[in-house]
């Protein structure tokens, strides 16, 4: 066996062989109610970021809007000459 053989190297492969991998039926399959070996991905998070309110932004739009109604009748309020 060469030196560089997976059986004599200190590291595990990251891809393991079938024949090796406890579990598994010729081909690589699984017996039915067995679990399979696990993955190596990265995977993401499981859940759902949190959803945001909707109320900061409902009442940010409200204050805004009464500032420019305000002014727009301060604004007609002396074009007609009540200031």
């Amino acid at each position: 066996m060469p030196a560089d053989a997976p059986e004599n190297s200190k590291y595990e492969p990251q891809n393991p062989e079938p024949n090796n991998t406890t579990g598994l039926e010729a081909g690589g399959s699984v017996t039915p109610g067995d679990t399979p070996p696990a993955e190596t991905g990265v995977g993401g998070p499981n859940h759902e970021p949190p959803q945001r309110g909707r109320t900061g932004p409902i009442i940010a739009i409200g204050v805004i809007s009464f500032i420019v109604l305000l002014i727009a009748i301060g604004l007609i309020a002396r074009v007609v000459g009540l200031f």
